[in-house]
């Protein structure tokens, strides 16, 4: 499933994937993949300094990232430009939810948060979820 949210023509798409093989649920360890796509739709250039990610697992405990870019980068986007990348996430649980905002700056030098949609992390071993 792919979640998405446009905050000032910035489109961010997130698509989880749950990890069997990195994980092991003995041990209390599930771990997710997750593409993002940010695609601007703005008239102006922009550029992504700054990430933020709240991840919460199914207990309610949640951890706060904050840091410089994404993977190592702070891409700039053109008009009609699109970023991707994958990232990871572990948890103790067998779900839980991402959400967070990207700290960006238009060519004028406004800085703005693009929103990121929340996003649920799902594996087969949830079986709170399950009927």
């Amino acid at each position: 499933m792919t979640w998405e949210k446009t905050t000032n023509g910035i489109l961010i798409r997130a698509t989880p994937h749950f990890l069997d093989d990195r994980s092991d649920v003995e041990a209390g360890r599930f771990v997710w993949a997750y593409q993002i796509e940010i695609e601007n739709r703005s008239a102006q250039q922009v550029q992504l300094l700054n990430r933020y990610w709240r991840i919460t697992d199914a207990n309610g405990r949640a951890e706060e990232i904050f840091g410089q870019g994404v993977v190592g980068e702070q891409p700039v986007l053109a008009p009609a430009a699109t970023y991707r990348y994958t990232s990871g996430a572990p948890l103790m649980t067998p779900s839980g939810l991402m959400e967070g905002y990207y700290e960006m700056q238009s060519e004028t030098g406004e800085p703005f948060r693009a929103l990121i949609p929340l996003f649920s992390l799902d594996s087969p071993h949830d079986t709170a979820s399950k009927h």
